[in-house]
Parts: structure tokens; C-alpha cells; sequence
């Protein structure tokens, strides 16, 4: 039998609501992946649609694991980071990023930090220069419109792109350091929504869609982020990778729906794990 494939998920933990290590874990499990977790900060929510929520920042507890990890020869197929708690936090996961790289180890870096045009209200222009850095260091990075646009220091479009701005956008983003880029949220037509991927080894872009559900649901991102990384540790190309984390990502949003879940609280990405792991080519 093959061996199981660990992976360091670095995220921060929002008690309720489900994103960040909350859908990361369980995802990367489901699909066989040993997932270790380093939690950046703890949210009594998350930060999108609750007020008054709790936030204790981890930055001090970052070092202190790597050391222990690495006292334990700990070898990682993957590392994969979402959401920072702080500006210090750039500089210890990029140290964790050099300890723990080896010649396969897939770095995969969600800037995760603005949507809309508009940075999370606990992060700054400052931090957003800091999270361009973490992503050069990436193999693959997986940002949002409003992501690049804050990374590359360039306005942000909105919904007013053309398929040669979206070609462009990948270049510069790769031209940063990472071999693949996958740019979410992209449509070019009202009724679809998925993503765009550039392989600079390569230079092809490629796209994936499926139909896109009206309004708007926390946590898709990371949903998104862990399924395309369970697709590679899996043996997916990108391109497999991205499309299967499309489907999935609206499966989850479909199931929110027809359950009539509060969108705040996140998708029904649990139901749909007997789909993902269909995908996965996981059932024997």
C-alpha cells in the first residue's frame, strides 16, 4: 500500500463558522492526507458577518512548534498556509517554510486576507506587503482578485476584466517566485464561476467552471484551497485539481442551500465529502 502523505496546515481556528482549520482538517483527512495543524490565532467566529467575536493571536506559540517538530524529524508532503495572525507571524512561517521544505514538498501559500476590494478588518497594507513575500517562497499560491490586487500594489477591477487581464494577472503573480498560480472567483460568463491556473513550467493557463449560485458564502475559499491540495497530494494534475475543487466548492454551496443553512455559518462542505471522495477516486 502507498504511503499516507502528511501535510502542516497552518490557519487560524474560528470556533464557529466553518473555514480556516475547521474545513482544512476534516477536507485533508477525508482525503487520506495525515493533516498536522498549527493554529495562528483563535476566533470565537470568524471574522465575516458576527460582531464582538474573540480573537486571541497564537504568534508566540509558532517557534516554540516548529522547534518540537523539528526535534521529531517531522518530514511534511505539503505545507499549506491560510490565514496569519499577525505581521510577525509572515516571518516564522517562512522560517517553518525553509526548515521543512525538501525536494517534493509541495509549499502552497491562500493569502487569505481580503475579498471584495476591501483587506479584513484585522489586517493592514503592511501585512498585505508581508503575505506577497510568503507567497514568493510559494510553489503554488492561491489568491482571490482582491488578494493580487493588494499583492501586485495595482487597483483592484472588479468585475470589469477581460480573459487577457486574467492571462496577465497569472504571469505577474507567478513572476513573484511561485511555479503555479490558481486565481479564484474568475468568471466571463454571469451564470458560471470557478478559477484560472497558470503553469509557468508550462506557460499554459487553464480554466474551470461550473454554474455559479447567486449571493454569498463564507468559507468557499478555504473549502476551495484544501480540496485542490487533497487533489494533488492525490495525483491530479493542477488543471484535474482546480476542476474538482470547482465542483466540490459548489456541491458544498448547493447542499447550503437546499437546507436552507445561514450563510454565515458556512457551507454543508460535510455532507458532501461522499462526493469529494468520489472524486478523489478514493472508493475501492
Amino acid at each position: 500500500m502507498e504511503r499516507q502523505k502528511r501535510v502542516a496546515a497552518i490557519h487560524d481556528i474560528s470556533c464557529v463558522g466553518r473555514c480556516s482549520l475547521t474545513v482544512a482538517l476534516p477536507i485533508l483527512s477525508a482525503a487520506g492526507v495525515d493533516t498536522g495543524v498549527l493554529p495562528t490565532a483563535v476566533l470565537s467566529t470568524h471574522t465575516g458577518g458576527f460582531e464582538g467575536f474573540t480573537y486571541r493571536d497564537l504568534t508566540a506559540d509558532i517557534e516554540p512548534i516548529t522547534k518540537h517538530w523539528q526535534s521529531l524529524n517531522l518530514k511534511f508532503d505539503a505545507l499549506y498556509s491560510g490565514f496569519l495572525g499577525s505581521f510577525e507571524q509572515i516571518d516564522l512561517v517562512a522560517d517553518l517554510f525553509k526548515k521543512f521544505r525538501e525536494e517534493d514538498t509541495i509549499v502552497m501559500v491562500d493569502p487569505v486576507m481580503a475579498d471584495n476590494g476591501v483587506l479584513y478588518s484585522v489586517y493592514s497594507p503592511e501585512m498585505a506587503k508581508g503575505m506577497a513575500k510568503l507567497c514568493s517562497m510559494a510553489d503554488i499560491m492561491v489568491p482571490n482578485l482582491t488578494e493580487a490586487a493588494f499583492m501586485l500594489e495595482e487597483d483592484y477591477v472588479g468585475d470589469d476584466y477581460t480573459q487577457e487581464y486574467i492571462g496577465k494577472t497569472l504571469r505577474k503573480l507567478s513572476d513573484m517566485g511561485a511555479k503555479k498560480v490558481v486565481l479564484t472567483g474568475i468568471s466571463f460568463d454571469p451564470t458560471k464561476l470557478g478559477a484560472a491556473c497558470y503553469d509557468r513550467e508550462t506557460d499554459t493557463i487553464s480554466y474551470a467552471f461550473n454554474d455559479r449560485v447567486p449571493g454569498y458564502f463564507h468559507g468557499t475559499g478555504d473549502v476551495f484551497g484544501s480540496t485542490l491540495l487533497s487533489g494533488l497530494l492525490n495525483g491530479f494534475s493542477l488543471a484535474e485539481a482546480t476542476q474538482i475543487a470547482v465542483d466540490y466548492t459548489l456541491k458544498s454551496i448547493q447542499l447550503t442551500v437546499e437546507t436552507n443553512q445561514e450563510c454565515r455559518y458556512g457551507v454543508c462542505f460535510e455532507r458532501a465529502i461522499p462526493y469529494l471522495i468520489q472524486r478523489l477516486g478514493l472508493l475501492k
